[in-house]
């Protein structure tokens, strides 16, 4: 993210090892997980490296992705969520505004983690609530894309996120709680509708941060 490993470098397990000061095993994990994410590319031969982020390819996976869990959101309103599913995506809810509470007394700073796996919970139950193998199977094939899924905010660099997006947070939070009120309601198109511009805003929100990080990378030092 900060560009300590530009696009397209090779990561050698060793050294990293060696410069983190721990041991290959975490190493290792943390490759594959990045590999999951899409941040990473495993190369022909041994080793990984680098996955270079193109922004407009963002934009447009970011996209597909929003198409494909407004029909999810539009499925779960017209079956009728079950109480369990109800509830999951409710305790999401609840969490979501706790969590940011919690960041309104602490300096408008949302703890990254926290707010990354709720999110990802959010989407996930929707997604499985769905009922449909194939279109959870497109979501899969297109969340490998850099930073398209829904764990990946890239909001910061830290273990919080920086007072300035606090209020896109505070936004996507409303965002929730309205689809889950439509979901209730059995509004298909409107929770179609609101889960297409949450997703929406999260890939301008993604595409303005990351332009500002590779303008400043392409800053001369000094």
């Amino acid at each position: 993210m900060s560009g300590a490993y530009p696009p397209g470098e090779r990561l050698v397990e060793l050294q990293l090892a060696a410069d983190l000061g721990v041991s290959r095993t975490p190493i290792r994990l943390a490759f594959e997980e990045l590999v999951k994410e899409g941040l990473l590319e495993r190369l022909p031969t041994r080793g990984f490296r680098v996955k270079a982020v193109d922004l407009d390819d963002l934009a447009n996976a970011l996209d597909v992705r929003g198409t494909l869990e407004g029909m999810a959101a539009r499925l779960v309103a017209e079956q009728g969520a079950r109480p369990e599913v109800a509830q999951a995506l409710r305790d999401c809810v609840e969490e979501g505004w706790s969590l940011l509470e919690d960041a309104a007394a602490d300096g408008y700073r949302v703890e990254t983690p926290r707010w990354s796996a709720m999110n990802e919970k959010f989407h996930a139950v929707l997604i499985q609530a769905a009922g449909n193998p194939p279109l959870a199977t497109a979501l899969a094939h297109v969340s490998q894309i850099p930073l398209v899924g829904a764990a990946v905010l890239g909001l910061g660099l830290d273990d919080t996120m920086p007072q300035p997006e606090y209020a896109y947070i505070h936004r996507a939070q409303q965002d929730h709680d309205d689809i889950v009120a439509a979901i209730e309601l059995g509004e298909g198109a409107r929770a179609e509708g609101l889960m297409r511009e949450h997703v929406r805003r999260s890939r301008d929100n993604k595409r303005r941060i990351y332009q500002l990080r590779i303008d400043a990378l392409r800053q001369p030092a000094g």
